[in-house]
Parts: C-alpha cells; structure tokens; sequence
C-alpha cells in the first residue's frame, strides 16, 4: 500500500508561487538572512559606541575636580552636570540607529534587484510578504534592541571607568551611581527606543516602498518629493504646515511619551497612555503598513535592473 508523504517538496515555491509556507521558520531565518547580509545593523552602531567611549576618556581628564564642583551645585543641576556624558551617549546611538535603519530600508529591496539576487530568493518558497514583514523587522525590533543593549554597555563601561578614576583620586564614586541610576534609566531608554521605533515606522515603511520601485537614486527618490510639496506650499500659500507635519513625525514622539518637567530631579516621566492615545501614531502606522503592502506588490512583479 503506499503511503502518502506529508513533506512538502523543495521545488514548491517555484512550481506554485500561490505557495504559503505555514511554519514561522521561514521568517525566522529571513530576519537573520537579513543579519547575515546587513552587518551594518550592529556594526555601525558598535563603532559610534567605541568612538564615545574613546571620547568619553579624553573627557576624563581633570573629571576629579569637575566632580568636587558638580557637587557643590543645586541638587538639581549638580545631577544634569554628571548626568549629560550618558545622555549625550545614549543620543548620538539612538541617532545612528535611525540613521542605519532608514538607509538599510532604502536598499532592503533596491539591492536585491542591483545584484540580480532576487532571482535566488524568489526560487525560494519563501512569500513576498514573509521578506518584507522581516525586512520591517529589522529597523522596528532588531535595531531597538541592539542599540539598548550597545548603549547600556557603553554607559556601564563609562561608570565603571568614572568610578575607578575617581576612586584613585581618594573620592567616593557614589555621586555617580545615585546621580545615573543604570536600572532606571535603562527601563527609560528601552521605553523610549520603542516609542521612537513606532513612531518612526511610517519612515522606514515609505523608504522600504521607494527600495522597491526606484531604479537608482533611492535617497533621492525618498526625500525630494517632501521637499517640492513643502515649498510648494510655501510659495503657493506661504505656509509651512507640510514641514511642520515632517517634523512632527521626524521628533513629535517625545513630547507624548514624556512629561518633562524642569522643576523636579527625577524628570522625563513616562506617559505611556497619552502617548498610545495620540492619533498621530496609529495614523502614521496605518500609513506604515499601507507601504508595507504596497511594497509586498511591487516585490511580486518587479525583477532585477
């Protein structure tokens, strides 16, 4: 009697494109394809952590005697002085992160065309759309989570250095640990790392739309229609209300995540209800998915350039 084989054939996705793989294992090993094939995604941001702390060092010169009058200062400002190296830390990475994230979305498709490589992976019984949602996984979910745990590095190595130099100048480096509570402030960065992903998801869903129409030039392709409608309204209207929108979504996450209030040592406070209540997030991930299925339809029918 002969038994039917519940294995799926290897040459499925190429004689049936309507193929659905059931299993999470292709989108698993898509997501760290990706890896495998973007290196920049840790790279960039491990670099610009080794440049800070390089930094950081030098900046230690003479830190013993800035300490002593950081001390002496309100309690408030005196925080803000020994605070502001970890904070300007954490900026410049979650900067490179955007930075890495929108650049590796513009070439996500456009490069797979470039190479003639999207013929290989099209043989795949991988869909268009397991590719793109791991593609968008990247900058949404990967890229957060290593510039938290590259920012919480770098910020516990420069603690522990602040610590031992002050240490050997006869201080207590107590002043550190009480004015830059790591555990609290990591709770605050990974908080505030996802409300930036979410925010910015539309962004990295029109540059993955434009990777896989553009021909050449992605960056361009991305930015200069905002530019031209922008002063179009400008010299048409005399208004700036477009540019103030491409703010907005460019930095317009942090006062509905945070209530910063000047007056107390303990500030930004997180606002996580007004922030998930805001009408510009769930407008600007409607828009995010909108370009993400339109760039699953491109995908479907563009080839190689």
């Amino acid at each position: 009697m002969k038994v039917q084989s519940n294995k799926v054939p290897e040459s499925a996705g190429v004689s049936n494109p309507g193929y659905r793989p059931t299993s999470p294992q292709p989108f698993y090993w898509s997501v760290w394809r990706e890896l495998w094939e973007n290196r920049s995604v840790y790279v960039a941001p491990i670099l610009v952590a080794i440049v800070v702390l390089f930094g950081f060092l030098v900046s230690t010169i003479g830190l013993p005697e800035r300490r002593r009058a950081a001390l002496l200062l309100d309690p408030a400002k005196g925080r803000a002085a020994i605070e502001a190296p970890y904070d300007m830390a954490a900026i410049m990475l979650i900067l490179t992160a955007f930075i890495v994230g929108v650049f590796y979305c513009l070439d996500a498709l456009y490069g797979e065309r470039r190479d003639r490589s999207i013929l290989f992976w099209k043989s795949l019984p991988v869909s268009d759309r397991t590719t793109l949602l791991s593609k968008a996984t990247i900058p949404l979910v990967v890229l957060p989570l290593v510039t938290f745990a590259i920012v919480v590095v770098t910020q516990l190595v420069m603690m522990l250095w602040t610590s031992a130099l002050l240490i050997t100048h006869g201080m207590s480096p107590s002043s550190t640990w009480t004015y830059v509570p790591l555990f609290r402030n990591s709770f605050i960065l990974l908080y505030g790392l996802v409300a930036i992903a979410l925010w910015h998801a539309p962004i990295y869903g029109w540059a993955l739309l434009i990777s896989g129409w553009a021909r050449r030039a992605t960056f361009l392709w991305a930015i200069l229609p905002f530019f031209a409608i922008a002063f179009f309204e400008k010299i048409t209207f005399g208004t700036w209300h477009f540019a103030s929108m491409l703010k907005d979504r460019l930095m317009g996450f942090a006062p509905q995540a945070f209530a910063f209030n000047q007056h107390s040592m303990d500030c930004p406070q997180l606002t996580p209800l007004t922030y998930l209540s805001t009408p510009g997030l769930w407008l600007g991930l409607l828009f995010a998915a909108a370009f993400v299925f339109a760039a699953v339809r491109l995908r479907r029918y563009r080839g190689p350039l």
